[in-house]
């Protein structure tokens, strides 16, 4: 005679509970006022905590001429190889490849390229080397720094990428997209992907290694980025003809044309 009140009553409380929003599924939250590339972003930008690791890479050469890091980058990439060039705090370029979920899987990438004689000699990149992996197992030092410091090697470089941005000549995203994946966070290749993966971060709460995104072509559509090193500078790579260099948020172009500051730490 008491079990059917009781079944019903929980029977009401389950369908209650599953009818409740989930706080895990709760929607993206919306961009904060202020922010002018809101209106042509298709979703809210998702105010991620952090950027995915990079896994097991792929490290070749070691080049005193920037132009065989390049043609190098250019040869992986028309093999469909997502490669990057880099300057090493030695002033050598080297390239890198490949983000694999375990050291096997890198090493038989390397070795099917060696054999078709696209790469010489190699060296894996383990997880644990990076900035990233190094600085969250230790507690010491500053990841900020550590990306401002990777950027800065590349300033006075004429940088050339062949990158999502070529049609200006130089994929500034390039820039901003090794000096985060050489630290272990795994940042998107072209700038617009850079804007939408990031938290938004206000002008007057930009910390160094915070990106600044512009719209260099009129409207609000993202066409630059740079990271940001303090004291309203950032490092971008301008176009064709230009050396990477450092640059005032304050110009007046650059004043005009900034759109919004992400976060990704």
């Amino acid at each position: 005679m008491h079990l059917f009140p009781s079944f019903f009553l929980g029977a009401v409380l389950f369908l209650i509970c599953s009818c409740a929003p989930s706080l895990r599924s709760s929607g993206p939250v919306p961009i904060p006022s202020g922010d002018p590339i809101a209106e042509i972003v298709e979703e809210a930008t998702p105010l991620v905590p952090s950027l995915l690791k990079m896994g097991f890479s792929i490290q070749v050469g070691a080049f005193n001429s920037l132009d065989n890091a390049v043609r190098l980058e250019r040869l992986l990439a028309q093999r469909g190889v997502d490669s990057y060039y880099f300057r090493h705090q030695t002033g050598l370029y080297k390239v890198r490849f490949g983000n694999h979920s375990n050291y096997q899987a890198a090493r038989n990438e390397a070795e099917r390229l060696q054999r078709e004689g696209v790469v010489g000699n190699f060296f894996i990149v383990v997880p644990e080397d990076y900035s990233a992996a190094k600085i969250q197992r230790s507690g010491q030092g500053d990841l900020r720094t550590e990306l401002v410091s990777t950027a800065q090697r590349f300033i006075g470089v004429p940088y050339r990428w062949g990158g999502e941005d070529r049609n200006n000549g130089f994929d500034c995203s390039g820039l901003t997209m090794v000096s985060y994946r050489l630290n272990g966070l795994n940042l998107p290749r072209n700038s617009r992907a850079q804007f939408k993966a990031g938290r938004y971060v206000s002008k007057k709460d930009l910390k160094k290694g915070d990106l600044v995104f512009f719209a260099t072509k009129g409207g609000k559509r993202v066409t630059h980025v740079g990271i940001y090193i303090g004291h309203d500078k950032f490092i971008h790579a301008p176009r064709t003809g230009k050396t990477v260099r450092v640059a005032s948020l304050s110009s007046q172009f650059f004043k005009k044309t900034y759109v919004g500051g992400r976060g990704y730490l």
